[in-house]
């Protein structure tokens, strides 16, 4: 099972006017909407008043109060950049936010009635760890919060509540959910015969749909995209939104390939680009807006996936400097390394520009910007990169000390055919179970 991520997006609840389905009680055999003998002429009887939108509630006898719902949504403000948005976006975010924090407290209900308890060192390391992402300490980043109408309180709750479901799903779920040496074959023979072929790595962010709310859900799908193209982060919005397993890592599917996708997302995802952001796809069960953070071959080796030893010759300009300076000086930078001779001459060339030297090894050439990705690639050992920077920093340059290239894989791993599979069944009977809690709980508006 996935554990909490400590992505710098993913400490947000970042929303969009996703309709809550709380109220849905359609169980898996969905029975036609005339099994429940409603009048073709319906007449509704006395005031709307109850289904509008209150500020709290109690859930099974917990209360969920305004404060959280404004903390939470405080944590919306963070993830998109304090842009104000119209009151009735607000409204229908407090909506959403609000359907979240009850399926959180019934996850942790059911949790703590299965007697598991979440350590609270625990919490408190990941929170720390959320607060490294700021480059603040524990306490820096709970003020920080606070000054924002956060709290830390509201995070590690957030925290709190996926550890528990998390923890739940393995015991009552995942101990007994089994992948079948058959299936993990049939998917192995499909891969081998795909061999050459382009594999992906995406992000994806899941919604459940029945026939009845389809419709719907495809709007709110639209919105959530309408918001990622805005400047919305896919991570923070995977974790707020997505339905599948993988939310809490941000809806990051790692590396898959064709055949291990439906067949709508395999397809959507061969006419992608890295960086692309494509939806609503059907998919079974509902609807997934995909994102392409990069892709690659079947059992092929990628020159990208190699791994470099560099040396980065940094000089950094003075404060105050114009464009036009800037531009002066990384040209004269520019002439001046374009004559290393290896990676032994660096730090000569470095000492005469009066600029910095730092090495690295063991660097993966998918960490760095594509960019530079493109330029190492060609690359031989002891060139160097063009010079890149910015005028109110500085110009760098990298100088390709070594590479180790990937070994090109021969045969499937089957254990990774395993896991995707294994998770795909889980996150199907996870949102069975949850969809029982929301039927049982005993939710009282005030």
């Amino acid at each position: 099972m996935t554990k909490f991520s400590t992505m710098i997006g993913l400490i947000a609840v970042a929303a969009v006017g996703v309709t809550p389905v709380i109220a849905q009680t359609v169980s898996d055999d969905t029975v036609p909407t005339t099994s429940l003998n409603i009048p073709g002429n319906v007449q509704i009887f006395g005031d709307a008043k109850s289904n509008v939108y209150r500020p709290s509630a109690t859930v099974n006898g917990e209360i969920i109060t305004a404060t959280d719902i404004e903390q939470r949504m405080a944590l919306i403000r963070i993830a998109n950049n304090n842009v104000e948005l119209p009151p009735e976006e607000l409204q229908r975010l407090r909506s959403q936010v609000f359907s979240n924090l009850i399926d959180e407290k019934l996850q942790i209900q059911e949790a703590k009635a299965a007697e598991i308890t979440i350590d609270e060192n625990v919490v408190n390391d990941q929170f720390a760890r959320l607060a490294t992402r700021f480059k603040q300490t524990p306490d820096q980043f709970s003020a920080y919060l606070a000054s924002k109408g956060s709290s830390a309180a509201a995070v590690k709750q957030q925290i709190r509540g996926e550890f528990a479901w998390d923890r739940l799903l393995s015991r009552n779920i995942q101990s007994t959910t089994n992948v079948s040496t058959d299936e993990v074959q049939a998917v192995e023979k499909r891969l081998n015969e795909a061999k050459g072929q382009d594999e992906f790595h995406l992000g994806e962010i899941y919604l459940s749909a029945t026939p009845e709310n389809a419709a719907a859900v495809t709007e709110n799908a639209r919105k959530i995209i309408q918001a990622l193209q805005a400047g919305g982060s896919f991570a923070a919005y995977a974790r707020q939104f997505s339905e599948a397993s993988t939310a809490s890592v941000g809806g990051d599917l790692g590396w898959v390939k064709p055949a291990l996708l439906p067949q709508s997302m395999a397809d959507a995802a061969s006419q992608m680009q890295p960086g692309q952001l494509v939806g609503p796809v059907e998919v079974p069960g509902g609807l997934s807006i995909m994102l392409m953070i990069d892709r690659r071959q079947v059992l092929t080796a990628d020159p990208r996936d190699a791994v470099l030893s560099l040396k980065q010759i940094s000089l950094d300009f003075p404060a105050g400097t114009t464009q036009a300076r800037a531009s002066e000086l990384a040209s004269q930078f520019a002439e001046a390394t374009r004559g290393i001779a290896g990676c032994g001459g660096a730090d000569a060339v470095a000492q005469k520009l009066g600029a910095n030297v730092v090495s690295r090894d063991n660097i993966e050439m998918r960490q760095l910007p594509a960019p530079l990705q493109n330029t190492l690639v060609s690359l031989q050992i002891g060139q160097t990169t063009q010079p890149f920077g910015a005028a109110n920093e500085g110009v760098s340059v990298l100088v390709l000390c070594g590479r180790d290239l990937p070994q090109t894989a021969t045969t499937a791993n089957l254990e990774q055919i395993e896991q995707r599979l294994l998770e795909e069944k889980v996150n199907k009977r996870a949102q069975r179970y949850l969809r029982d809690l929301r039927r049982d709980a005993v939710i009282e508006y005030s």
